[in-house]
C-alpha cells in the first residue's frame, strides 16, 4: 500500500526528476543525431566516432526506463552505471572538477533524490526508518 506524500514534495521530486530526464534525453537524441561538436567532443574524451551511438543508446534506454514509475528504479541503477562512466572519462582527461567531473554526480543526487522523494520503497531500502530494526 503506498502512503500519500504532500502535493509540494511530489512537485520537488518530479522537477529534480524531470531535469535529470531532460538533460538525459537531451544528450542521448544529440549522441544519436551527432552534429559535428558532440562527435569532436566525444573524440575528445577518448572514444572512437563509432561508439557515440552505442552511448547515446545505452543513455536513451536507461534515461527511458527511469521515466516510467514502474521501472525507475531500475533505470536509476542504469545510469548510476552510466554516470559512474562519465565521472572515471572526466578523471582520466584531468577535466576541470566541479564543472566536468562533478557534473555526473550533481545529476546522480538529483535523480536519486526525486526518485526517494516519490518512491516510498527507495526511502525504506536506502535508509531505516526510526524504530524499524
Amino acid at each position: 500500500m503506498r502512503s500519500q506524500i504532500s502535493k509540494t514534495r511530489l512537485w520537488i521530486a518530479r522537477i529534480m526528476s524531470g531535469l535529470v530526464i531532460l538533460f538525459m534525453l537531451f544528450d542521448g537524441v544529440f549522441k544519436l543525431i551527432q552534429p559535428a561538436p558532440v562527435v569532436e567532443g566525444t573524440l575528445v574524451l577518448g572514444y572512437a566516432e563509432h561508439h557515440i551511438g552505442v552511448i547515446g543508446i545505452l543513455a536513451l534506454v536507461s534515461t527511458v526506463l527511469y521515466a516510467i514509475p514502474r521501472t525507475a528504479v531500475l533505470g536509476a541503477l542504469l545510469l548510476t552505471g552510466f554516470f559512474g562512466g562519465v565521472i572515471a572519462t572526466q578523471i582520466r582527461v584531468d577535466a576541470p572538477l566541479f564543472s566536468h567531473t562533478l557534473f555526473a554526480v550533481y545529476l546522480a543526487i538529483l535523480m536519486w533524490g526525486g526518485l526517494w522523494l516519490r518512491d516510498e520503497r527507495v526511502r525504506k531500502l536506502l535508509f531505516v526508518a526510526k524504530g524499524e530494526k
